[in-house]
């Protein structure tokens, strides 16, 4: 371990000063800040991965069947051939339309959604507030979103005024008036807050004028990214002619961007350590240079050239792995604090990162993957070693009697 005792030699502190103490210290401080900041915009990218898969995909709708023309009177049996099909985890019915929200002299468009609130319903439910499925059984009642509430000032117990477009007319009438009591609260933390009511079938089909049957059935899968192909194999075995949507169609857009930022970010990693990685050449390439006679000192005693260039492999590799430590840890402990230091900036700020009626969530998350610290760390250390290739070269040219000789 002769080049690595070396190198070690030619890296210590006490043999460095001024400007080629500053530019070796830049080095590793610029791979340090470099792991930090990727490891901990990596974990961004998850967490709002994770947010889609884990929190999105329980309020919508993983497969959807829409009837062409009216609705589906025999929804029991489609929901039974759905079912059959072992990669569809339930099936049920929903009626969905869209309707005007009156609050005193406030109006607000909503899309209102009719669920089987003691039957089969959609996972969105977990985002009720306590005891509000249960209620939903009670004629005339809604859940709404905490968005639509905050915005209002509606409380539960309040009973607000549905607008409802006259279904039975062609022409332009009045629309239809219905009072419902809010018996609960729908909190997602996103912009879903500001758009979803929910009310019981029965009560969904007497402000649609629906005498029975249901608008809609929806599915949900086990694996997320196959609905497409789940969709259109479903839909082919309905003895009715239906409208085949899925969530990649409706949310895909989310995941496509999610997807384009990672794969950004995977470019910039590289970037980012190349840049970091030229200090190390020019610490190595000032090494080289004040080292010379120390150099051919070790070539005339018997240092063959490949040892040269071991010794400064060693030397650019010991502080793109020192980088690389010190960056994980701070990457990791970045990544973990991320969402409270966002919070904390927009409490002293006064100002929302990500709005929750715009985004389809409100808080920035994070999630760190010991994957990705070890490839942004690996990265860093691959990086640095090529960057000793140079300035190793430059060692091997050192003629010993000629470097010896300028010395003295």
């Amino acid at each position: 371990m002769l080049t690595f005792k070396l190198a070690q030699r030619f890296s210590e502190r006490r043999s460095r000063s001024g400007l080629f103490a500053f530019i070796a210290s830049s080095s590793t401080v610029g791979i340090v800040l470099g792991c930090a900041v990727l490891i901990a915009s990596l974990s961004m990218m998850n967490g709002f991965q994770n947010v889609l898969e884990q929190k999105l995909l329980k309020a919508v709708p993983h497969v959807s069947f829409t009837k062409v023309e009216g609705t589906f009177d025999n929804w029991q049996s489609m929901v039974d051939i759905a079912k059959r099909d072992s990669r569809v985890i339930e099936a049920y019915p929903v009626i969905k339309q869209t309707a005007m929200l009156r609050s005193g002299d406030q109006f607000k468009g909503i899309v209102l959604e009719g669920i089987a609130a003691a039957g089969p319903h959609p996972s969105v439910t977990e985002f009720f507030s306590s005891g509000a499925l249960s209620a939903l059984e009670t004629p005339n009642t809604i859940v709404l979103g905490q968005g639509i509430a905050n915005s209002y000032g509606v409380e539960v117990g309040d009973t607000l005024e549905l607008l409802v477009a006259d279904q039975s007319s062609q022409q332009f009438r009045s629309p239809q008036r219905h009072g419902l009591k809010v018996v609960g609260l729908f909190e997602f933390g996103g912009e879903l807050d500001h758009q979803m009511g929910y009310v019981s079938l029965d009560t969904a089909r007497l402000i649609g004028e629906i005498e029975q049957g249901v608008s809609a059935i929806e599915l949900k899968v086990s694996d997320v990214f196959q609905a497409p192909r789940i969709a259109n194999s479903v839909g082919n075995q309905l003895p009715e002619l239906v409208y085949v949507d899925h969530w990649m169609r409706t949310q895909g857009h989310l995941y496509r961007d999610i997807e384009l930022v990672r794969t950004v970010i995977y470019l910039v990693l590289v970037l980012v350590m190349a840049v970091a990685c030229f200090n190390i050449v020019s610490t190595l390439v000032m090494t080289v240079t004040k080292k010379r006679p120390q150099i051919a000192m070790l070539k005339t005693m018997g240092l063959d050239n490949r040892r040269v260039v071991a010794t400064f492999c060693w030397q650019g590799t010991l502080s793109g792995l020192k980088g690389a430590v010190w960056g994980s840890i701070l990457g990791i402990a970045l990544a973990s604090a991320l969402p409270d230091i966002i919070l904390l900036f927009e409490r002293l700020l006064h100002f929302q990162v990500l709005s929750d009626d715009v985004y389809f969530v409100s808080e920035v998350p994070s999630q760190w993957r010991w994957f990705d610290v070890v490839l942004v760390s690996s990265v860093a250390v691959v990086m640095s070693a090529v960057a000793t290739l140079y300035p190793a070269w430059r060692a091997t040219q050192i003629e010993p009697a000629q470097a010896l000789h300028e010395h003295h």
